[in-house]
């Protein structure tokens, strides 16, 4: 199980400026080496363009703040 600061601190300097793609985010994470459970929650985001970690908590409902 993951944490959303966890997927905040892989993805946050990912968020900075333009709108990323989920297929540009889980490339970021992949390649920064997220743990897997990081990608598996990435992997569940709807195929749409994000433009801050606020964006994905609607889609990423079951996921906590913290452990």
């Amino acid at each position: 199980m993951t944490t959303r600061v966890e997927i905040a601190d892989v993805l946050r300097s990912r968020l900075d400026g333009p709108l990323r793609s989920k297929a540009e985010l889980l490339e970021t994470a992949r390649a920064i080496g997220a743990r897997d459970a990081v990608v598996e929650a990435l992997e569940r985001l709807p195929d749409q363009k994000y433009g801050g970690l606020r964006d994905l908590w609607p889609c990423l409902p079951g996921i906590p703040i913290e452990p």
